[in-house]
């Protein structure tokens, strides 16, 4: 405790940066398919918003939406890999609103587009079924 009766600990930058990084991240992974809402996150934290940009972007380098967006791409990369979902269904089942701009951010963000990463992970797949026979 210090002169004032407070944990500097507690109220160190780097502690409050981490604590709410990881709140973000919590929220953002229980509602990767909404709609991002800087809003949302900052209202469910109880934070001003751009004080959570602020500290999000120092502590991860990246932004809150970029989180968003890559959440949104691990999931559909996920049901690419394990479900026969045309690529239209699994856009709109992560959250996109048209397979087009899905299909954009899929490659921006993993430097293919969701066909291309099927059919790679199928091939991947079944080569590795052939060296279990």
């Amino acid at each position: 405790m210090d002169e004032k009766g407070t944990d500097p600990v507690l109220f160190s930058p780097t502690f409050t940066g981490n604590w709410l990084v990881a709140a973000a991240e919590d929220y953002l992974r229980a509602h990767s398919g909404d709609k991002f809402s800087l809003r949302g996150v900052s209202e469910a934290l109880h934070v001003n918003g751009s004080y959570l940009l602020r500290v999000y972007k120092a502590h991860t380098g990246r932004t809150l939406l970029w989180y968003h967006t890559f959440l949104r791409c691990e999931k559909a990369q996920d049901l690419l890999r394990k479900s026969g979902m045309s690529i239209s269904e699994i856009g709109e089942a992560v959250g996109f609103v048209t397979s087009a701009h899905f299909s954009h951010v899929f490659k921006k963000m993993t430097g293919m587009t969701p066909s291309s990463y099927r059919h790679e992970q199928q091939r991947e797949n079944g080569e590795c079924e052939a060296l279990a026979k």
